[in-house]
Formats: C-alpha cells, sequence, structure tokens
C-alpha cells in the first residue's frame, strides 16, 4: 500500500463532512488500474453519494473517498489487465461504489478506462467521463437518434445537455432545448433551436420531436410526451423508484442510468480528442483549495457554465 491524501467523509452527509486526509492506496486487484490522478471532475453524483443517495450500493464501511471521474498516469495494473499498461495517459471513471478521484491516486476497473487522446490536457480529460458517457448512450444507445430527426433536450447547457446536444448534431438532427434566459445565447451559438425557458409551456412544440431528453429530471411526462411525434421516445437520466416504475409500463418513457461500457467510452474519448465533443471548464483548484470550491458548487451551483476540475 501507498500512503495518499484524498478528500473523504467518515460518514454520509452534507459538505461539512469532508475532509482531505491521508489514506492507504491498495494495489490493484484482478481487471484493477492504480492511476496517479493528474486532474478530476466534479458531477452531481459526487455529492449525491456523499449525501447518501445509493446507500444500497455505497454501503456504510468509512472512510469513503468522493470523485468519479479522472484522468492520468496508469501507476500498475491488476492480474488479468490487457488494454492498458503501465505509464499510458487515460481517462475514466470509477464505479459508484469504488469512487475517490478527489485524490492523489484511484482503483479503477479497466472497463471504465480508455486512452487520453493526446490532444487534450489532463483538465479536458477528466471533464469528458461521465457527462460524455450519459450523453452518448441517451443519444446514440438508448436514443437511436439519426440524421433528420428533432431532439429536444430540457436542460440543453448543462454537462449532459450540452454533450448530448453536440451528439445529436454531429449525427445530423436538430436540438432544441430549454435553458434559462440569461444563457439564450450560449444556446443559439451551440447550434440549439428552438431555444425555450427552462420552465417551458410544451404547446407550442407540440408534436415536433423524435426524442425528448430530460437532463435535469424536472420536466412532466405528460408534458414531454405532448411534444413527441409518433413513435417518439422519452429518455430521463435523473433516476427515482417511481420513475423506474413508470419506465417498467408501456410506453415512451424510459428512465436511463449510464453503464460502464468500454466500447462507449472510447467513443467518447475519441470525440472530444476530434473536438466533436468540447466540455467546458469553468474553474480549476487545487487538491488543497478543493473542498471550499466543491462545497460552493454544491450549494450555490457556482462557477456556472463550465465543470470543476480539481488539479492533482
Amino acid at each position: 500500500m501507498t500512503t495518499i491524501k484524498r478528500i473523504q467523509y467518515h460518514q454520509y452527509g452534507g459538505p461539512e463532512v469532508m475532509r482531505l486526509e491521508t489514506f492507504e492506496a491498495p494495489s490493484p486487484r484482478r481487471g484493477e488500474v492504480l492511476v496517479r490522478v493528474r486532474a478530476a471532475a466534479a458531477n452531481p453524483m459526487d455529492w449525491g453519494l456523499r449525501a447518501g443517495a445509493m446507500k444500497i450500493v455505497t454501503g456504510r464501511k468509512f472512510p469513503r473517498g468522493i470523485g468519479n471521474d479522472f484522468a492520468g498516469v496508469v501507476l500498475a495494473i491488476g492480474e488479468g489487465v490487457t488494454r492498458v499498461a503501465v505509464g499510458d495517459e487515460v481517462l475514466g471513471g470509477t464505479t459508484i461504489k469504488g469512487a475517490g478521484t478527489f485524490g492523489e491516486m484511484v482503483i479503477a476497473e479497466e472497463r471504465g478506462v480508455v486512452a487520453k487522446p493526446a490532444n487534450l490536457t489532463f483538465e479536458e480529460a477528466a471533464a469528458v467521463p461521465t457527462v460524455g458517457l450519459t450523453a452518448f448512450q441517451a443519444i446514440v444507445r438508448n436514443g437511436h437518434v439519426r440524421a433528420g430527426q428533432s431532439v429536444f433536450i430540457h436542460g440543453v447547457l448543462g454537462g449532459v445537455g450540452r454533450s448530448a446536444a453536440q451528439f445529436a448534431l454531429s449525427l445530423g438532427a436538430s436540438v432544441g432545448g430549454s435553458c434559462r434566459p440569461s444563457a439564450v445565447a450560449d444556446a443559439r451559438e451551440l447550434g440549439v433551436d428552438p431555444i425555450v425557458d427552462f420552465d417551458l409551456d410544451p404547446a407550442p412544440l407540440a408534436g415536433r420531436f423524435d426524442l425528448v431528453l430530460d437532463t435535469a429530471g424536472t420536466l412532466p411526462i405528460a408534458a414531454a410526451k405532448s411534444m413527441l411525434q409518433r413513435g417518439g421516445r422519452i429518455i430521463d437520466i435523473i433516476p427515482t423508484p417511481t420513475k423506474f416504475l413508470r419506465s417498467a409500463w408501456p410506453g415512451p418513457f424510459q428512465v436511463m442510468l449510464a453503464k460502464p461500457i468500454t466500447a462507449d467510452l472510447e467513443e467518447v474519448a475519441r470525440a472530444a480528442g476530434a473536438g466533436t465533443l468540447r466540455v467546458p471548464i469553468a474553474r480549476t483548484v487545487r487538491l488543497a483549495e478543493a473542498i471550499p470550491a466543491l462545497a460552493e458548487l454544491e450549494t450555490h451551483r457556482t462557477p456556472k457554465g463550465g465543470k470543476l476540475v480539481i488539479v492533482v
């Protein structure tokens, strides 16, 4: 084991439970990779997990690390690992139960790690995994979007929304979406049309879209249904037990969780390297200053307009 610094917590709770402490990093087991973290990006699911939203998965063993997205350099590999080697520059994400990317090293499953495009900085690469993979699977794998179709994205300028818009536009689809009035110019620059307020009236959009993607989890299902063309579908990426139940009923609604599919993550990394997918970064901080920045992002949703990236 190697002693490292990482942000961790000893009980579920709010931002006040986070501590920057020493931790004994284990050696990678079969199918695992040990990565020297160079940069890590924050996502809403990080503080959701820390608050205990997924206790059934994460359990009650503490301390627990926080953070799922990372970019860095492979330090060691476990038995059976064949796709990456020591010294490789990679990007990826941990499992929900694993976490711990807000630290100097992290263990990840090989399937959640892919080569970092050479033209991306570690900061740019770290911003990609969760939002890129979720968007790719929503648009391509589950949404089956193709050229000539129309997609509506509720929350089009969030991390997943912006990424989903870029994937849909690259496929030749048109994209409409919702955002705050202050962000209309940014949505227009992205190529979104029509653009409506986040608290939208669905009536003017009735019957226009092949796919409605709700990245905020707040669009009423009845409103989303009214916006669909015949045969269209609704994808919601903010799961709740009620939504999972509704997703099992016949109809166009599906709640979706991103899956750690290596081929999909490779496509996301390739798109980022080619410039087809761009995830903006709003702020970078060092690990030693990360806890106040994470608390600010969680409680005030600032900075806006991009990712918070922790440089290690």
